[in-house]
């Protein structure tokens, strides 16, 4: 099964890359950027005999390696 995990900071933590990107964008005369928050995208595929299985997985590997539960949120789709 192919699993696409998206990973983002939670609300009200800092975000200085996407701040970094936010004003680059308005140095290039992009000005209407606002709010500018930078993630993170994986994808592999697992292989597991059935998709309760793969969910279970997925939410150990974010929750023990992938993310950082303190700071990101993150959200899944496995196909």
């Amino acid at each position: 099964m192919r699993v696409k995990i998206f990973v983002s900071l939670k609300n009200g933590v800092l975000d200085p890359q996407g701040k970094a990107i936010e004003r680059s964008l308005h140095t290039l005369g992009y000005g209407e950027v606002r709010e500018v928050r930078v993630g993170k995208y994986l994808e592999f595929d697992v292989d597991v005999t059935s998709r309760e299985t793969a969910e279970a997985r997925v939410r150990e590997m974010c929750d023990k390696l992938l993310t950082n539960p303190v700071i990101e949120d993150y959200r899944f789709e496995i196909q």
